[in-house]
């Protein structure tokens, strides 16, 4: 995609933050940014508080399992402008040897439901979320079960709420 062609959005990340945006592409109005992990969460805020950008709403985020990729995990942020009604999704990827970025809960405070799914499901971490713990499963539930890898013939007991 040639310079010009980039949405403002990408061409704003570009400009700021350089090498830190790996890579950008527009699909069916869809922008997205592959950024570095030490970035994210400058990102995130940027993104948030620039006055031509206006993400002030976290839709989504999500981790997603390339099994036998390197790196093997991503994080995906989906991202909404109610202002100027206009979407932008970040991604991350993360080795397997180290699936950990920082959290973005300081800057959009919904997302602390999100991230702790992605660690409960994937095991991914969120460096400084202040409640990082499983969300869906059970505290004794060995494994992330959306992990490619996860045994689907798996047996876990099923518990209860503790007493």
């Amino acid at each position: 995609m040639s310079e010009e062609s980039k949405s403002p959005v990408l061409r704003k990340l570009l400009d700021t933050f350089g090498d830190a945006v790996v890579s950008t592409h527009s699909d069916f109005g869809d922008d997205t940014a592959l950024v570095r992990r030490e970035k994210v969460v400058e990102v995130c805020a940027f993104l948030r508080d620039d006055p031509d950008c206006l993400f002030d709403f976290a839709m989504d985020l999500t981790g997603v399992d390339y099994l036998g990729e390197t790196p093997r995990f991503e994080v995906v942020y989906h991202l909404y402008s109610l202002e100027k009604k206009h979407r932008v999704r970040i991604k991350v990827r993360l080795h397997e040897d180290d699936p950990t970025i920082d959290s973005a809960v300081s800057v959009w405070p919904g997302i602390d439901w999100y991230e702790r799914e992605a660690f409960d499901m994937y095991g991914i971490v969120f460096r400084g979320h202040p409640n990082l713990k499983r969300i869906l499963m059970y505290e004794g539930f060995v494994g992330h079960p959306l992990r490619k890898d996860y045994p689907k013939t798996k047996r876990q007991p099923t518990v209860g709420p503790k007493d």
